[in-house]
Parts: C-alpha cells; structure tokens; sequence
C-alpha cells in the first residue's frame, strides 16, 4: 500500500477515481446498495493472544480453541482453559521479509483450514512455499490433538511460481458443502512496472512482469481460485462445474475462477455453494486514454465457474488497451466478450471465456456507489456469511440482526462491513460493523462453532509488529436486534 506499507505492500491501490455504477454478477444492471449510518452494536472485543509474529490465516476448533499460523512457518494454538497460547508445530517455508523487491515478500505458510470431517479424521490443510522448489504447496496434515504431526504430510497439490521477482500469493482455503477444497492463488507478477496499469509487458525476459503468464492462462495454476476433491488416500480429484473439464487441451480443469490478481481471502457459504472473494486491486490513480481504468478493488461472488477478466478487464468490466512495452504504443481495448491473451509466455488458450463483471467495486477516493465503503488505501478481503441459528447454546453468538450477513472487511482501511442480504442474495445495506472497536489492519476473519468472529489483526507495519493479535468479536447481549433494526 502506497504510503503505507502493507500485509499487501505491492498489491494496494491508491486511487482518485469515483466509483461506478454497479451491476450484477451476470452483467445485468442493479439497483446501488444504500449505504446505511453506524450504530453501536451490541458486540465487544476479546483479545485472545499476546502478540504473535506476521500471523495469516486461523482455524476454530470445534472445542472452542483456535489454530492459528505465521509466515514464517509456526503454527501455533490458543486455548480457552487455562487461558494460554502454545507453539506445536514449526513447519519450514521459505519466505523473504529483506525490504527490497524480489520475491518471498508474500511466501510462506499463508493458508490453513480443517477438513470438513476433522471431528473424527483429524486432518487439516495448509497452504506453504517450501524451501525447496519454487512452488507453493496444498498439503494435508494429521493434527495429534496437541500438535501437527509433520511427518504426516501428504501433498495434494502444487502451483509452481517464479521467486525471482515479487509478487502475490494469495493462500486462502476454504471447504464448500459438498467437500470441495478451494485455494486461492495469485497472480505471482510484479506490479511495480506497469504505472498501475494492466502488467502484460511482453518483451523478452519481462516474465515476472507479465500476469498474462498467470492470470490470463488458462494452464497454469497462478492468479486462479482452484476448485479440488480431496481423497481419503491424499490425492484428489475434479468436482463436476469447474470452468474447463479435464481433458481439455491448454486448459488445467482445477481452475474453477480465473483472471484474479491477488484473492487474498476467500469465504464460502456453504448452505448455498455461493464463493465470495476480495480482489486487491492495482494502482493507477486515474484512467488512461492510452492504457485503460484507473484500478479498483473489488468484492466479488459467484456460485458458477467463470473468467473474471485480470490482467484484461477490471471492476465492472472496464477493459485495459493491448500496449506494447517496447515502443509504449497503445493498442486495441480488450473485447471483454472475447478476450485474448496475447502474451508469448501463455502456454493456454488465446481467445478466453467472457469476462465476468464484479459484484462490488471501490476506488481509493470516496465511491459515490458505495460510499460506506470510504477512502484511501485499499486491500478487500471477504469474510464470512452470518446465519443466525436459533437452537445454538452460545451466549456469545453474533445477535439475530446479522442473519444472512456477509462480512466483508479492508486491511488498510481498518474497518468491517455488514452487508445485509435478502433471500436471493441481493444487498439490502451496507453497515459499519463495530465501528466503535478499533482495529489494527484485519487479515483474517471466522466464523467460529460459537457463532462469533474470530479475527487477526495483524498489526500497525509491514512486518515484526509488536501488536499482532487474533482476537473475538462476540455478542454484548442475549443475541436480539436493539430497537429500531
């Protein structure tokens, strides 16, 4: 983030444009979301941890403590009773924190999350850069009760990446209802090059530079949201739905969304199979005639496979121009019906499916669509969808207005949002959420078997904070709307 430092350092955006209308998931006009004022919510905040060391992502246990993981490859675990917080694994990753541009900047152990059947089985997965192979690893592991047994190790899945250049990981991992494992991975392209603009520079030795290789590939595993079944045996297999079926030549058929930059947290809902992702946006702070839009975040959904446009298109299907580094001529605009990858480095497919607009877009200047969203530097993240459940014993459970409410939040504007949905999913408001509790650039987000929010905050800087924390979001009261909701 630009002047901050950031968890995303090369992936926020700094913007002056105004937002813009917006439009459904399937290109179809839609009424703007009416922002809403704040309200002191009957929710507190429990600080669970001293401070940790660049934590990622978290896992709540069914009985009540919580996994959590470091970069730099520790995992460790909080318990309720007696109230405490122990190492039980190290796991060694590669991961580079030096300050300059090359690559580590965003590897390391980046993603955890438990099995659907971790009751009885056990098993959980983390998404690592291993130290020895420039890749980054899906790996499932046998949790003991008390540690991770590292020898257990069984390798489901590998995304091969380039480390000579920064940036992007991605990392996230999430279950669907129907057992589907779905990691997210980006695009692994420096940013820094491109004057915030779409980083399709094509000249000879500009591999890092060019999300065309990733992206817009349709072999290749980088700047995706992967869709895979795993097995009993640790392997895995396709689910049917993914955007190419296997067998497909220059396609890779565990892609199940492609054309992301860098989906940095991902969210299921799983009663509905709906995927929700926050995409961290580039950083031109304007349009272009010669090279395209100004960048933008963007939260998106979808319960269908489909192309959701980047290096090409952005927000709601803004296209970038072809240009050509080496002259800096402009070309054409991309057909986002019929985009192509014109990149020597494509090992996929030339010509692409459509484009898929977002859902919710946001500049770095106030959007005049979404104006609760504010202003500044950007980095989306999508947390989870609310249900409020009625028979759960749990006096801490979030209360019965969030039902059927996305959380969504932003590292660098330090807020949550409450997006209320109707029944078929569209936005009725969006809400600041706890707006009275500070936070300190929120990473990470859970549901919890208790029905509360467990976040990391990961902290004031870019690296060594001494004020990282993962902490609980619960319910002041007995779990019923004030008036006036």
């Amino acid at each position: 983030m630009k002047p901050l430092p950031s968890l995303l350092l090369p992936l926020c955006a700094l913007l002056l444009a105004l937002g813009t209308p917006l439009k459904a998931a399937d290109g179809s006009p839609a009424a703007p979301a009416p922002a809403a004022e704040a309200v002191v919510d009957p929710i507190r905040k429990v600080v669970l941890t001293p401070p940790c060391e660049d934590p990622m992502e978290l896992a709540p246990l069914p009985d009540g403590r919580v996994l959590f993981i470091e970069r730099g490859g520790t995992i460790k675990l909080w318990r309720p009773e007696p109230a405490g917080v122990q190492t039980i694994a190290t796991l060694p990753v590669f991961h580079n924190f030096n300050g300059s541009k090359q690559g580590g900047w965003e590897d390391g152990l980046i993603g955890v999350t438990l099995d659907p059947g971790f009751t009885t089985n056990r098993w959980l997965y983390f998404y690592y850069s291993p130290t020895n192979a420039s890749e980054n690893r899906v790996s499932r592991f046998q949790f003991t009760g008390e540690g991770v047994d590292l020898a257990s190790e069984r390798v489901l899945l590998k995304v091969a990446t380039q480390r000579d250049i920064c940036c992007h990981a991605g990392g996230s991992l999430a279950f669907d209802g129907a057992g589907n494992l779905l990691i997210s991975t980006g695009d692994n392209t420096n940013p820094f090059e491109s004057e915030g603009y779409a980083p399709i520079d094509y000249r000879p030795g500009r591999y890092g530079w060019d999300a065309g290789k990733s992206s817009g590939n349709t072999a290749d595993l980088r700047g995706k949201i992967l869709r895979i079944h795993p097995e009993p045996d640790g392997t895995y297999t396709i689910p049917a739905g993914n955007l190419f079926a296997p067998g497909t030549p220059r396609t890779r058929p565990e892609i199940f969304v492609m054309g992301c930059r860098n989906p940095f947290r991902i969210s299921i809902d799983k009663p509905t199979g709906t995927l929700f992702w926050g995409e961290v946006g580039p950083d031109a702070q304007g349009p272009s005639p010669e090279r395209g839009p100004a960048g933008f975040d963007e939260f998106n959904r979808t319960r269908t496979a489909g192309n959701f446009g980047w290096p090409f298109v952005i927000a709601d299907n803004k296209p970038y121009r072809y240009f050509d580094f080496a002259t800096r001529t402009p070309g054409s605009l991309v057909d986002v019906q019929k985009p192509e990858n014109r990149s020597p480095m494509n090992t996929g497919l030339t010509e692409l499916p459509a484009a898929q607009p977002a859902w919710i877009w946001y500049p770095y200047a106030a959007s005049t669509r979404f104006p609760t969203l504010g202003s500044g530097g950007r980095t989306a993240c999508a947390g989870p969808l609310y249900h409020f459940d009625e028979k759960l014993a749990s006096s801490r459970k979030l209360p019965r207005q969030y039902d059927n409410t996305l959380f969504l939040y932003d590292w660098a504007r330090n807020w949550i949002r409450a997006v209320k949905l109707d029944t078929g999913g569209n936005i009725l408001s969006i809400r600041p959420f706890a707006a009275h509790i500070p936070l300190k650039r929120p990473v990470e987000m859970e549901l919890g078997p208790d029905g509360c929010l467990y976040v990391i905050e990961f902290g004031t800087n870019w690296e060594k904070n001494k004020d990282s924390q993962v902490i609980r979001l619960e319910s002041t009261g007995p779990g019923e709307a004030p008036q006036g909701q």
